[in-house]
């Protein structure tokens, strides 16, 4: 068994009486599938000094438990890498056991990030690789995965079903024709855009596009799209200072350049804790004699910053603005209405 932080070659399995022998066949078998022409049974089992019934083991484990792309040209007799095959090599990676656990970990967070599966199928692949890594170890990979717990508070239990087809057009540089439904109105509309980025923002995904109808960018939430084609035109691309500029610099996801700063309060027993919370890329807060935090945020629209407002309930003030102040006032008195009732 090797010693922790010992290097472990990506394509090696630990069994007991295969060891460096088995790896190193590996290596050298697709060496010689790479080989221009391919290579013939017999020159297998030549070069590498084995029987035909190991050389056959060894192909199956490549190609079913590795993904080593072979065909085997049966007229010509001969073993190759597929040229068609739809996949990318990384040769000469090698990893250590504490690289291993942070790629599981990685796996698991991306699950925490992914809550009905819809990127699993993906990467389910190269965790079972992962997995090989380290099944003969003390420590297995089941036990590391048990060990890590991702909550995912309120999220929404749903898979998008043109998540797919968004990513690949956004990778490829290629405009999308969408269906999509506006939640606030309830209306339905046909859009043509070019993707620009996929964000993860608060459980659910997003994607930034250029509005080829209204002409600027927009976000749409992907869970809302009916229907999301790819189109041949390639996409318009956005410089990224102006993405940032009308996308990021507001509160929220549906934010617009931002166009002012709220000023909040917080009372001393929860100043401790907003004092670490990151509220926007570009808020300044510091502390008061009396122990209470002052934060300043900026924002366009208001509906996200009065929600992360009102769940501080008596424990945040609104200083500032005195429109947005009031607005928070009436929520509250409303709110507190409800319970006036026995």
């Amino acid at each position: 068994m090797s010693k922790p932080g010992a290097m472990i070659p990506a394509i090696q399995r630990w069994h007991a009486g295969e060891g460096m022998e088995r790896s190193e066949r590996f290596v050298k078998i697709q060496r010689l599938l790479k080989r221009r022409g391919g290579v013939s049974l017999s020159e297998l089992m030549d070069d590498l000094q084995v029987k035909r019934a190991t050389v056959f083991r060894d192909l199956a484990y490549l190609r079913d438990r590795m993904g080593v792309p072979y065909v085997h040209d049966r007229d010509a007799g001969r073993y190759r890498i597929d040229p068609a095959a739809p996949r990318e090599e990384l040769p000469g990676l090698w990893f250590s056991a504490r690289e291993i656990h942070a790629l599981l970990s990685m796996q698991a967070l991306v699950d925490g990030l992914d809550p009905s599966g819809f990127l699993a199928e993906h990467i389910e692949p190269l965790r079972q690789r992962l997995l090989l890594l380290l099944e003969s170890r003390a420590d297995s990979a089941a036990d590391i995965t048990r060990r890590l717990r991702i909550i995912a508070a309120t999220a929404r239990d749903y898979a998008p079903q043109h998540f797919q087809a968004v990513a690949s057009a956004l990778l490829e540089r290629r405009r999308l024709r969408i269906r999509y439904t506006a939640r606030s109105r309830g209306e339905t509309e046909e859009r043509e855009v070019s993707p620009q980025r996929l964000v993860h923002y608060r459980d659910n995904w997003y994607l930034d596009a250029w509005c080829h109808l209204r002409h600027e960018l927009r976000s749409f939430s992907v869970d809302a799209m009916q229907t999301a084609k790819a189109l041949p035109e390639p996409a318009h691309d956005v410089a990224e200072p102006e993405l940032a500029a009308a996308l990021d610099s507001g509160y929220g996801i549906f934010s617009g350049p931002a166009n002012r700063r709220a000023t909040l309060r917080f009372t001393p027993a929860r100043a401790r804790w907003v004092a670490v919370e990151c509220w926007h890329t570009d808020q300044h807060g510091s502390f008061l004699e009396d122990g209470s935090y002052q934060l300043s945020v900026p924002y366009s629209d208001d509906p996200e910053l009065v929600m992360d407002i009102l769940k501080y309930g008596p424990d945040c003030e609104v200083e500032a603005p005195a429109a947005l102040r009031r607005k928070v006032r009436e929520l509250l008195r409303a709110a507190a209405a409800r319970y006036d009732h026995e």
